[in-house]
């Protein structure tokens, strides 16, 4: 049986998975870059490319540590969502959701450093660069 996506979506919300954890961010944005882009079937083939590989190179024991975490504070769904992790893995609609979830939050962030790139630079006075 499989864990219905809406269900996964909501309950991956309520996680505390840390994106600056043990995730590969280089990976990562590979969906994070699907996301900006916005083709609906780009984003599914990256977040369903990329997941098993984030699950095995180091996503999978924070992932696993923080549906325990919401188990234990009785957040709906964390058994069902526990189960589906240890069945199926980085094959699992939740492990999917927390991808689709730490890419979206790379993507702003990375938004953002460049937003506030882009605004020192115009305040910084234009230099020529230094021969070496």
């Amino acid at each position: 049986m499989t864990f219905p996506k809406l269900r996964a979506d909501a309950l991956v919300r309520e996680l505390d998975v840390d994106l600056d954890g043990s995730i590969c961010h280089a990976c990562l944005s590979f969906v994070s870059f699907a996301l900006d882009n916005g083709d609906p079937s780009e984003i599914r083939r990256e977040i369903r490319r990329m997941t098993p590989d984030l699950w095995a190179d180091g996503l999978a024991e924070p992932a696993l540590a923080a549906v325990r975490r919401a188990l234990d504070r009785g957040i709906p769904d964390a058994q069902d969502a526990l189960i589906d992790l240890a069945r199926k893995g980085g094959g699992s609609s939740v492990a999917r959701s927390i991808v689709r979830r730490l890419a979206e939050e790379l993507s702003r962030r990375t938004r953002t450093q460049l937003d506030l790139e882009g605004l020192a630079r115009r305040r910084l006075p234009p230099v020529r660069p230094e021969l070496n």
